[in-house]
């Protein structure tokens, strides 16, 4: 009984709530508000321009708190460094940093070989960038290395390859997208084009124009040259690594880090090869003499930088646009910020340094960032302990790396581009979901197999560009109705509830008005809102132009009337000169009565002639000619989507004022944004035709004021309303 009583209240109380709960869902949303058109917007909201702020003073500003600013700005190791949670992070960037060492040296050889240049290159360029990226980046989860499609963007000038400071030359494409996280959808054709360069080898014996039709040819013309123990070589190894990356996606779970299969195929490779004297039994390349140590470093040859600046910019694009945009995604998983600005200068000064070390151009790679998030990397710690790893290798431990067969390093490459070569299957779900960039992965993919890789890069940035400009040319343009009992307007044709206000017009693009859609912005609404504005205006004017010769010719007709009765007037006084005296004092008498009666009689007819004339404008409306009337009052633009306003738009939205009061049709605006009128007040839009007065604050207050104001019948043909 007394577990009843005390549940009694309990459950009495929770049906309260809900039933509160209910009731405020139930509850209706009121607000009492005065219309607002942007003039009294701005008086109620005490409207003024934002102040100016000039950064250049900012920027010539000396003190000593600007120096430490500008210095932790720009090193950021000094900021993050000595706050590093060393229990809660060293060891999981201590296992971090191993991990991707280990990938990063078989890696580092591999694309060395693929970039025409000797083995221990890949290890300089896995070294001395991903040091600087420690000092100078601010993401913490990125792999600074060689990505794939970077060793074919590089290749040496001299066509034997071979190592020193040769000048770097274009050498292939990847599709530039770092706005978009999927950037790697663009890649599968670069895949496709550095398994057959691989296949292909040396790279450096491979022209520039080279299309992946050729050196597919080239792989089918030399296959006949073939040795069959280099052949099995890779093939072996490329099994293996396929074993161990597929038993690594199964146990990843399990596996506290990765099985690293790459390094164990290298070791076990070199050792087979050293025991068995591949290269001498079966005549397997290997990669030969790995040199102990670091180089000096070289100054570059300015004479060559006026033929490597084209190819320079396109590899820092690309390089840039991959570190961007997976720095992006690791932190925003992550919760903290990527500095875009200081990501460029990290990136900058790595390639600089390292191009001084004979290193070639590095950027993030997406295999080994995955590895080192997933083995409980935290900051930039796990990259410097990565490249402190290769750089035991290069001082200790290059030399045992001689008998690794540069098969084993082509496998390697190959079986990484399994990433590559699956984007190949993302057309079914760019499809579903996104068909233009689609048709940008599809130009994309064409154009760089059957064109110069140079060509392919430059068609799809133009292509995209056009794209751009394709698509704001046809935007959605909709007649909004009023959903009932709310101050919400949607488009007619995909709301069924929404409802056109009766009188009013309500007329929405979906993307901002501008040169290059101004004209397909006006003619969409003049379709959209069922009348034929054209040939109503050309009609009229057809019209008061047939009155007005017509009412010419009756003028003229009545001035000839009135010099014919002169004449004859003239022709009875000269028959009467004989009369008598009598009768001329008589005819006298009578001339000046008529001449005291005739300043009354032209007033009289002043005045009719005025009143013809104040009533003659009412005979120029639609319906005195006799032309159809709009079944609307009232037009409406939504402007919401307008961005900026540039001088076609301005002329375009003048014109249609002036087209639709020509059939009687009030026009106002609604809900622009402040920069917007700021630049309608710079093109000196509003006049004494158009105020701020026709520009509201949303399009629930146009509509409101329309229907409380409907247009009345203009005294001409272009009046101005009141407001």
């Amino acid at each position: 009984m007394g577990l009843a009583d005390a549940s009694g209240p309990r459950d009495t109380q929770a049906l309260l709530s809900a039933t509160q709960a209910m009731e405020l869902r139930r509850r209706d949303y009121h607000m009492e508000r005065p219309l607002l058109n942007q003039e009294h917007l701005e008086e109620l909201g005490r409207w003024g321009s934002a102040p100016r702020t000039r950064q250049w003073q900012t920027w010539l500003q000396c003190s000593r708190a600007r120096a430490r600013a500008l210095l932790l700005q720009h090193l950021p190791v000094l900021v993050w460094l000595p706050r590093y949670p060393v229990r809660d992070w060293l060891v999981g960037d201590l296992l971090s940093g191993l991990s991707v060492a280990i990938m990063q040296l078989p890696q580092g050889l591999a694309y060395a070989l693929l970039a025409g240049l000797p083995p221990v290159f890949g290890l300089y360029s896995s070294f001395y960038p991903v040091f600087i990226y420690f000092l100078f980046g601010t993401s913490r989860h990125i792999s600074v290395a060689t990505p794939g499609p970077l060793p074919l963007l590089t290749a040496p000038g001299r066509p034997t390859g071979g190592a020193g400071p040769d000048p770097l030359r274009l050498r292939g494409h990847l599709p530039v997208r770092a706005s978009c996280p999927r950037l790697y959808h663009s890649c599968s054709c670069a895949g496709l084009r550095l398994t057959a360069q691989v296949c292909v080898w040396p790279p450096s014996e491979q022209p520039l124009w080279a299309t992946v039709p050729h050196l597919l040819l080239e792989v089918c013309r030399k296959l006949p040259q073939s040795k069959v123990g280099t052949v099995v070589t890779a093939a072996v190894a490329g099994v293996v690594l396929v074993v161990v990356k597929l038993l690594n996606d199964k146990l990843q779970q399990q596996l506290p880090i990765p099985i690293p299969g790459e390094l164990l195929t290298l070791i076990g490779a070199t050792g087979i090869s050293y025991g068995m004297g591949l290269k001498h039994r079966f005549e397997v390349d290997v990669v030969g003499n790995i040199p102990a140590g670091l180089v000096p470093p070289v100054a570059p040859n300015t004479q060559l930088f006026s033929k490597l600046v084209g190819s320079a910019f396109t590899i820092a694009v690309v390089g840039f646009a991959i570190a961007i945009s997976l720095g992006k995604i690791f932190a925003l998983r992550h919760g903290y910020r990527v500095d875009s600005n200081q990501e460029l200068v990290a990136l900058g000064l790595s390639n600089l340094i390292g191009g001084i070390f004979q290193c070639f151009p590095v950027s993030c790679s997406m295999s080994r960032s995955l590895v080192q998030e997933s083995t409980g990397g935290n900051s930039q710690v796990a990259g410097a302990i990565s490249s402190l790893f290769i750089l035991l290798i290069i001082v200790k431990l290059g030399e045992l790396f001689h008998d690794l067969p540069k098969a084993v390093l082509a496998a390697i490459i190959i079986v990484n581009l399994k990433g590559m070569l699956r984007q190949l299957s993302d057309v079914r779900s760019l499809w579903k979901a996104n068909r233009a960039d689609l048709l940008i992965w599809l130009v994309t993919f064409t154009a760089t197999i059957l064109l110069n890789l140079d060509l392919g890069l430059v068609v799809a940035v133009i292509f995209s560009l056009l794209l751009v400009v394709v698509r704001t040319q046809m935007p959605h343009y909709s007649v909004l109705g009023q959903v009932p009992d709310t101050d919400i307007y949607r488009d007619v044709a995909e709301y069924s509830e929404a409802k056109e206000v009766p009188g009013v017009k309500v007329f929405r693009s979906s993307a901002t008005v501008y040169f290059a859609n101004a004209e397909f912005y006006s003619d969409a609404l003049k379709q959209r809102c069922g009348v034929d504005v054209d040939f109503l205006i050309s009609q009229k004017k057809k019209l008061l132009k047939k009155r007005e010769q017509l009412k010419l010719k009756q003028l003229q007709k009545e001035e000839k009337l009135q010099k014919q009765a002169a004449s004859s007037k003239g022709a009875s006084v000269s028959i009467n000169v004989n009369t008598s005296l009598e009768d001329m004092r008589s005819n006298n008498v009578e001339d000046c009565k008529t001449m005291q009666v005739s300043p009354g009689d032209k007033m009289e007819d002043a005045t009719a002639n005025g009143q013809e004339d104040s009533k003659a404008p009412d005979g120029s409306t639609l319906k005195a000619l006799g032309l159809p009337q709009p079944d609307f009052h009232s037009l409406i633009l939504d402007l919401g989507a307008l961005s900026f306003v540039d001088t076609v738009c301005l002329k375009s939205l003048k014109n249609i004022f002036h087209d639709f009061r020509e059939i009687e049709v009030e026009v106002y605006m609604a809900a622009c944004q402040s920069p917007v009128v700021s630049q309608l007040e710079a093109g000196h839009f509003f006049d004494a035709s158009i105020t701020k007065k026709h520009l509201f604050a949303s399009v629930h207050d146009a509509v409101t004021f329309a229907l409380q104001h409907p247009r009345p019948v203009p005294d001409s043909p272009v009046s101005v309303t009141r407001l």
